[in-house]
């Protein structure tokens, strides 16, 4: 017999923080608070949250991580995920974006910023995952991308700190399409601040050991039962799921992934030999298996006519 907490958190705990992070996020601006600190407190509780949850609720025992995994993965974190990003918005904003205020498409006003910001966050979130969708589907078809994209692949096992694990270089690529675009239209900082509420949030969830069961959620955001999917081992497995915040680019071109008969296998690479340390994983060594070009994705196993069973497979549990 489950616990009340394992009836109940599975379905409650995504919506539930996801939703509180964004109502303190709202709160704390509307206290006065500075924009630095009303961004990160609720990102910072996200990250104790899901921490709990892992321990609570996991999805897999044998997904917990060792200390050397976390030293590792918290470099990443701070060093790639949230330095590197910083200091590309500051070299953006006195180059780029000095040159752009002075540009005829300054005077455009492209951006809907008179949308309420939660409106703005949604447009903000569709087009940065329609970006960032072509890129991970060329990190996996290209030998160059796929070397960098590789570093993500490595773990074997998932759990909310290695949602940070890219290569700086496909973090740099990553910005040019989730973060620049934006800045140069002329974002406000607040839809800015909460879009990477958001983002994070979801990025932890996705990346989580939890078990987790969002059902219709299922077909609207990336979470962590569809990314699990994208980790496997197996390629005609991992070639799909794209979605990086949202999972509707995946429905639009048919590279959804959801079995409903069983769960996922092994993670990570299929060379087991591939470096686990962080600085050797900067070097960017090429793993011996080609990218997504070589084995089908879903869109392409549809395409040669096994459509059918391809949707039936991606059927939501």
């Amino acid at each position: 017999m489950k616990r009340p907490l394992e009836s109940w958190l599975p379905r409650a705990a995504y919506p539930l923080v996801l939703a509180l992070g964004i109502a303190l996020y709202l709160g704390l601006l509307a206290l006065g608070a500075p924009l630095l600190v009303a961004t990160y407190t609720p990102v910072v509780l996200g990250m104790v949250a899901i921490t709990g949850l892992e321990h609570v609720i996991p999805y897999r025992a044998s997904w917990r991580a060792g200390r050397r995994e976390v030293r590792d993965d918290a470099l990443y974190l701070v060093l790639i995920q949230a330095a590197l990003p910083r200091l590309l918005s500051f070299l953006a904003a006195v180059t780029l974006l000095s040159w752009l205020e002075h540009a005829p498409l300054a005077t455009l006003q492209l951006w809907p910023a008179h949308l309420p910001i939660g409106a703005q966050v949604v447009v903000m979130l569709l087009a940065a995952d329609l970006l960032r969708y072509g890129l991970h589907v060329l990190s996996h078809r290209s030998a160059f991308l796929w070397r960098l994209h590789a570093v993500h692949h490595s773990p074997e096992r998932l759990y909310w700190l290695n949602v940070g694990r890219f290569h700086p270089l496909e973090k740099a690529l990553q910005f040019l399409l989730d973060a620049l675009p934006f800045l140069a239209l002329g974002v406000e900082p607040d839809v800015l601040a909460l879009y990477f509420v958001c983002y994070s949030l979801n990025g932890f969830f996705q990346h989580s050991n939890v078990a987790l069961r969002l059902g219709p959620l299922n077909w609207i955001v990336s979470g962590p039962e569809l990314h699990r999917w994208h980790h496997s081992r197996l390629a005609e497995e991992s070639n799909g799921n794209y979605g990086n915040n949202l999972i509707l680019w995946d429905v639009v071109f048919g590279t959804r992934f959801l079995p409903r008969d069983r769960e996922v296998g092994e993670l990570g690479l299929p060379r087991r030999d591939y470096p686990v340390g962080f600085l050797a994983q900067l070097a960017a060594p090429s793993p011996d298996a080609a990218p997504g070009a070589a084995p089908s994705t879903v869109l392409e196993r549809a395409s040669a006519g096994d459509a059918a069973s391809a949707t039936a497979s991606t059927e939501t549990r």
